[in-house]
């Protein structure tokens, strides 16, 4: 039985350039992993750009395959007492030529993905979120039978989304924000961000944001204003710090 301490708030951001992609974020309780994708020669192949491409690297063979093994393991669960596990997918080749082979791979996993028929919702052991060069939110909700969800943006809020079709709301740091985690938060920032907490929340939303310090006064930033996700390349470290502060906080 894997005792792993759950970290439902991690994410883990570039995995892959790693030499354990995705196993090192398991081994430290990430309930959210993300993967960018191109897709090339008739393979949906993992990598930030180009360069980085190689034939063996695909999304099933590095994600995919150990997925479904663990979804075995723990009898429809990535963990056996997950309360969730999302695969933040981040097209970075055009959506057009990407997401037919995408959904056809994902649907040769409906034991492993969570998929949609409407508004029926078929649980399982992983909820695939598309983001990056993602195909419209139109295209996604025209399907009858659909095996992933929608990234949103800030600029979303407000548009009455269903959050079984955009179930989280990401965006740009740097845009939003001036504070980049030396010194102290603006204050008039740091009452954004609640605001955007309490937003997304208010709507069914997770909110994440992208592009934010991979340091720890960020991260107690972003801990302490309650943002469900906090993303990181620094999986040990913010394991680290999180699971301090749950310790801290059961000690109270």
């Amino acid at each position: 039985m894997n005792q792993t301490p759950l970290l439902a708030r991690a994410h883990s951001h570039n995995d892959y350039w790693r030499q354990r992609p995705l196993l090192d974020a398991l081994e430290c309780g990430f309930c959210s992993v993300e993967v960018d994708i191109f897709y090339q020669d008739g393979k949906l192949l993992v990598g930030h750009d180009l360069r980085e491409l190689r034939p063996e690297r695909t999304l099933q063979a590095l994600y995919l395959d150990p997925l479904r093994e663990r979804a075995k393991r723990y009898r429809g669960r990535i963990y056996p007492d997950a309360p969730f596990f999302y695969l933040l997918i981040d097209f970075k080749s055009a959506w057009e030529q990407t997401y037919d082979p995408l959904r056809k791979v994902l649907e040769a996993y409906d034991d492993l993905f969570t998929r949609y028929e409407g508004e029926r919702r078929y649980e399982r052991a992983v909820q695939a979120v598309l983001s990056g060069n993602r195909p419209p939110l139109s295209r996604l909700s025209a399907e009858r039978v659909r095996f992933a969800c929608y990234d949103g943006r800030l600029g979303d809020l407000g548009k009455s989304i269903p959050p079984h079709l955009m179930p989280w709301v990401s965006d740009n740091w740097m845009l939003q924000f001036r504070w980049q985690g030396r010194g102290v938060m603006p204050p008039e920032e740091r009452d954004k961000l609640t605001r955007l907490v309490q937003q997304t929340q208010q709507q069914g939303y997770k909110l994440r944001f992208w592009a934010t310090a991979d340091i720890p006064p960020m991260w107690e930033t972003l801990w302490e204003a309650g943002v469900p996700l906090i993303g990181t390349d620094l999986p040990f470290l913010l394991r680290d710090f999180m699971r301090l502060r749950l310790n801290t906080k059961q000690n109270k």
